[in-house]
């Protein structure tokens, strides 16, 4: 589905521009003029991101600003003719997430547009998976395997398996989601980290380390299947 993005803006021209070069990237476009009607559409139409000119007739785009942070955690883009740093402060105080001042390239709007959103969509993630996990029970069972998320182990036939914190991690990684393809790539972001120097070479060192642990036949694995193109599947 695609994302959706409210302009409040009272120049016209601007909002057609804007809205044209917004739906040529893939975003649904909704447009107010003022204040009132902008927390109107805001409610009913939940936008995924608000661009907010402060200058509009009525309710200036502080107000506006500082009632949708009241209702919503919608990232919130303003626009203003003033280069002004009080404004900047202001805007930002009231609870915007980002400030660009007129005039502007309409690209540096839009990369800007994607970065927001792009940041909104990490924390959503991010949200998910740890409600996952915290639903996740608290021992995963696959036959005579057992992860103990609690006590950190693994267990085989219930007899302790020494595992590195790595190989632990990555298991459990596996584990909790069984049966789906996980590319390398998928793997060192969400076990190793952003910020792990490395190549993919690591996950399959890894991956042979685990393989001699928890299969009865390391190169005819039944657990962790390789993917031939893609990466590891997981199938307990």
């Amino acid at each position: 589905m695609a994302e959706k993005i409210l302009i409040v803006d009272d120049e016209v021209s601007l909002q057609e521009t804007l809205s044209y070069k917004l739906r040529k990237e893939g975003y649904e476009v909704e447009v107010a003029g003022d204040g009132l009607t902008a927390l109107e559409l805001a409610r009913t139409t939940n936008p995924d991101l608000v661009i907010l000119d402060v200058m509009l007739p009525g309710m200036d785009g502080f107000e506006v600003c500082r009632t949708l942070r009241q209702e919503t955690n919608t990232p919130v883009l303003m626009l203003t003719a003033r280069d002004d740093e009080i404004d900047r402060v202001v805007g930002l105080e009231v609870g915007a997430d980002d400030y660009l001042p007129k005039p502007f390239s309409v690209r540096e709007l839009i990369a800007r547009v994607k970065a927001l959103l792009r940041r909104v969509r990490l924390i959503r993630e991010e949200m998910g998976t740890a409600a996952q996990e915290a639903s996740q029970p608290k021992v995963m069972t696959f036959d005579n395997l057992e992860i103990d998320l609690t006590r950190r182990e693994v267990r085989l036939d219930g007899e302790v398996i020494p595992c590195k914190p790595k190989e632990y991690e990555l298991l459990t990684f596996m584990g909790q989601h069984k049966g789906r393809v996980l590319t390398r790539e998928l793997i060192l972001e969400r076990v190793w980290g952003w910020g792990f120097v490395g190549d993919s070479r690591t996950v399959d060192v890894h991956i042979r380390w685990l393989r001699e642990k928890i299969e009865p036949i390391p190169e005819k694995p039944q657990r962790i299947i390789t993917v031939r193109g893609a990466g590891y599947r997981f199938e307990g």
